[in-house]
């Protein structure tokens, strides 16, 4: 359920101007998707040229990029707490609420983005909606899964299981879970649905997060809007 579009330039631009927040010494959450990627590779060039910093990765595939730039990394067990997190998101709408989890790793981006001192979200400008209205994706323990989708319809969501797309079954989590994509419908009320999807038994994480994101990096044709605005 990835999402696609905006320029692959858009993304390097969000991606750069991202760790221009990071000092030297930092402790750097990594997030995971193509944007996010564009920013370990910049960390990686901040690397090269001296910095002292090392990376919490949100995920393996993020973890395998982030060695390929010579990021040094730690664990989130081994740290005191995390300086900064740089990582993508799906939509974002007016209000930096975010929708995220196209690439199944929002459990472990929801924490390391939510205890961050500062989180910077980089995107380009296909992710910029007005109210968001993507399907959220929703980690589930593979046990509870009927139950917790019969919930999810009781919210008013329509819940896909989200399938494997070079075999056969459902897509399996870095963490093991499953993931179900509801759809809404354009959600007005954003903390109202987090808390309702959070509150079921058997939920481990979902896609939806409000009131984490400090800085939005959005790439354009000509360079990179912040928002809020500097």
């Amino acid at each position: 359920m990835k999402t696609t579009g905006g320029s692959d330039e858009q993304k390097q631009r969000a991606g750069e101007k991202a760790v221009e927040y990071v000092n030297d010494g930092d402790i750097v959450g990594l997030g995971t998707g193509s944007t996010a990627a564009t920013a370990i590779d910049a960390l990686g060039d901040a690397v090269t040229a001296g910095y002292d910093i090392r990376g919490v990765p949100t995920s393996l595939a993020t973890r395998d990029r982030a060695i390929e730039q010579g990021i040094p990394l730690t664990q989130i067990e081994a740290v005191d707490q995390i300086d900064i997190a740089i990582d993508g998101a799906d939509q974002v709408d007016n209000e930096s609420t975010l929708i995220k989890g196209g690439g199944a790793a929002h459990a472990r981006e929801k924490v390391i983005d939510a205890i961050a001192d500062q989180f910077i979200v980089v995107a380009d400008t296909s992710k910029l909606v007005e109210t968001v209205s993507e399907p959220i994706p929703v980690s589930v323990l593979p046990m509870a899964q009927t139950p917790v989708k019969r919930h999810l319809e009781s919210l008013g969501a329509t819940p896909t299981l989200r399938s494997a797309d070079r075999k056969d079954g459902p897509v399996i989590t870095d963490n093991g879970n499953l993931v179900f994509d509801c759809a809404f419908g354009s959600i007005e009320d954003a903390e109202s649905v987090s808390q309702s999807l959070a509150g079921i038994p058997g939920v481990v994480a979902h896609g939806l997060f409000v009131d984490l994101a400090d800085i939005v990096c959005v790439g354009t044709e000509d360079g990179v809007d912040i928002y809020p605005k500097e």
